[in-house]
């Protein structure tokens, strides 16, 4: 906000109260209330204005409290924010970017538990990025904010508290560049925001056990890169997808499709994918456990994926 003063923030309770999680504490006093604007709770109302001032030439960081609240603004995120640079015939660009928490926390119920990067897949124009770790949290954010495209950040609940060391000196990240956590030549796992903990988790243990597990956190949802994908793909020819998000169209089902597609000549093996149970998630902690997959089942598969 320092570097470009086109860059402003509007949801509700991102001002005076520093957002829900406090991704934006500090910034109002410095940057005043209209650049941090606190919105009513009307979410197809904000980020329709925040559509429109992206049109105009700002750079909005639209909030959603909680992802599942984005639900609410469906239209103006399909029908406006993907598509009006194409149906203006290039007149507007949207250089918007829609953030807030996501995922399966720790019962917080159904309606807060959603995964809403299944739903906005199918939308064009839009891309979709996921961080888990506070180093690309940064670098994906800084570099969402400068892309003339619109970008949804997706930020899981469970993954504020980390902490990292992280450069001083600038740095901005590749929207659409996975990140190699864990080289390996056994296995290639998938994988993406807070899932990314589980398959470490469960890499310890397949080391333990002889295997060397290859880890790429994908970051980049829509588009997904096929090049260090396939590359991971050709040196290791096994598969293993570990998502958050619902088994039944979800990022999962899209990754193992453009896999088939693109590297099936290299597989030695079906994909296989760990996905979240087709439930809505329940309140009660251990069941919320059950619906959601534990490295025990990703050291499982592995296991019967490298037989």
């Amino acid at each position: 906000m320092d570097r470009d003063p086109t860059v402003c923030v509007m949801g509700e309770d991102v001002g005076h109260y520093g957002g829900s999680y406090k991704v934006t504490k500090g910034l109002a006093p410095k940057y005043g209330d209209l650049r941090v604007l606190d919105t009513p709770i009307a979410e197809n109302s904000f980020t329709g204005m925040g559509i429109g001032a992206a049109m105009t030439g700002l750079r909005p960081v639209v909030e959603g409290m909680n992802m599942g609240f984005l639900l609410l603004a469906f239209n103006q995120i399909s029908n406006n924010c993907g598509m009006l640079h194409y149906t203006s015939g290039g007149q507007f660009k949207i250089p918007i970017v829609i953030r807030g928490p996501g995922g399966v926390g720790r019962q917080l119920g159904a309606e807060h538990s959603q995964r809403l990067e299944s739903y906005f897949q199918s939308i064009p124009g839009i891309q979709m990025v996921a961080c888990s770790t506070p180093y690309n949290a940064k670098g994906l954010m800084k570099a969402a904010i400068r892309s003339d495209n619109p970008v949804i950040l997706f930020e899981h609940v469970l993954l504020y508290n980390l902490k990292e060391r992280i450069p001083d000196e600038e740095y901005v990240l590749n929207l659409e560049e996975a990140e190699m956590v864990r080289p390996g030549e056994h296995v290639t796992i998938l994988t993406y925001s807070r899932m990314r903990y589980h398959v470490m988790q469960a890499a310890k243990t397949l080391v333990n056990k002889g295997y060397d597990p290859e880890v790429i956190d994908i970051r980049s949802l829509k588009p997904f890169d096929l090049y260090t994908i396939g590359n991971s793909v050709k040196k290791t020819h096994r598969v293993l997808i570990v998502e958050e998000c619902m088994r039944t169209g979800g990022i999962g089902a899209s990754l193992t499709a453009a896999i088939t597609e693109n590297f099936h000549d290299y597989l030695d093996a079906p994909i296989v994918c760990l996905s979240s149970q087709d439930v809505p998630t329940p309140y009660a902690g251990t069941l919320e456990n059950w619906t959601v997959v534990q490295p025990p089942q990703i050291v499982t598969a592995v296991e019967q994926l490298c037989q």
